[in-house]
């Protein structure tokens, strides 16, 4: 599905088309509020920066911005060549990309090698084509862009967006996409799922496993962060030395971290428990902080009865990589732990 288009496709020049365009708008003063409003030849301005330029209002820019993209829009559905041929190449992208996509994304997909403000260009020519479905940015959405066959107007999207939030929120935990497609059913391929999933603020994901962006195990935003990831995929207790190397296999955006700054993140945080030399284990995992003393001090309260050192080992090794030989030390030598039996231990307050 993400196949780039073939090579006998010519691309046409968007830079050159969006020039075009241009010169369509017959006033000087409406071309430069449509170039600055949308940032096509620099940075984009907003609509006080351009009335102080021209000497309007703010509200005087903001209502001739709307009438001519009314004008160009128009012009567009009874025919406008230029956009015809950008819209057509827009569609085969969006077509591979889940027939939806960030702005950001269809603009990186089809930028050209001299085109500096591709993303502002993608934009314009987005907002005028008739078959296109632009979603504007709020602090919900991504700026994105659809195709109109499938997604009809700005609120339909933003629903199927809701809607994969939505299932994403009940799940309650990150999810594979497979899964969520499944969860969602009302799409055909799992890559569309995706697209509308990418175009939520409320959503990230890991190796395509989808979640909101809250949840750690999506959303890794620090050091402490990625520790949990690799620890939870990883489904057992590791070596902080190991955690390092992992984070440094990853595809973290950033992974470049030592040794002694991850072993540092993990005494600080409460997630993660020492439970051997080096060795760390996840809270949520049933370890609890605390000497080896203090877990057989746990073990021998729960029982409320003598237990055999055996038994005694067996149940610390659940909860702590150490040699049997410190817990029968710990036992010995401990006041708190009284011998009642041949080889059978009680607390020394329960005796």
């Amino acid at each position: 599905m993400n196949e780039q288009p073939k090579a006998t496709e010519t691309a046409p020049d968007i830079k050159g088309a969006v020039e075009r365009i241009l010169t369509t708008i017959e006033r000087e003063r409406e071309r430069e509020i449509i170039s600055r409003r949308f940032g096509l030849n620099d940075r984009k301005e907003t609509l006080e920066q351009i009335g102080e330029l021209l000497g309007i209002t703010r509200e005087r820019v903001r209502q001739l911005e709307k009438a001519i993209l009314i004008r160009l829009k128009m012009a567009a559905e009874s025919g406008m060549p230029e956009v015809e041929r950008v819209e057509k190449h827009f569609i085969r992208h969006l077509s591979e990309m889940g027939r939806a996509a960030k702005l950001q994304d269809l603009a990186d997909r089809v930028k050209q090698d001299d085109n500096k403000h591709a993303r502002a260009h993608v934009a314009f020519v987005a907002e005028l084509a008739p078959n296109l479905t632009v979603l504007n940015e709020n602090d919900h959405y991504h700026h994105g862009v659809a195709i109109r066959e499938h997604h009809a107007d700005e609120k339909s999207l933003r629903n199927k967006v809701d809607g994969v939030v939505k299932s994403v929120k009940e799940h309650g935990q990150a999810i594979e996409l497979e899964e969520l497609h499944e969860k969602v059913g009302k799409y055909e391929h799992p890559d569309h799922t995706r697209a509308l999933a990418s175009l939520s603020k409320n959503l990230a994901n890991l190796r395509d496993s989808w979640g909101l962006t809250k949840w750690p195990t999506v959303n890794p935003k620090n050091i402490r962060d990625k520790i949990y990831v690799i620890l939870h995929d990883n489904g057992k207790p590791m070596h902080f030395s190991e955690i390092a190397d992992a984070i440094k296999d990853s595809d973290f955006k950033r992974k470049d971290v030592t040794t002694q700054a991850i072993h540092n993140e993990l005494i600080k945080d409460k997630r993660f428990v020492l439970i051997g030399r080096g060795i760390y284990a996840l809270s949520e995992w049933g370890y609890s902080k605390g000497t080896v003393s203090d877990i057989i001090s746990d073990i021998l309260k729960k029982e409320a009865a003598p237990l055999h050192r055996d038994e005694i080992v067996r149940r610390v090794l659940k909860h702590r990589h150490v040699k049997e030989t410190t817990i029968l030390l710990n036992l010995q030598s401990k006041p708190q732990f009284k011998r009642v039996a041949k080889a059978t231990y009680v607390l020394a307050d329960a005796a």
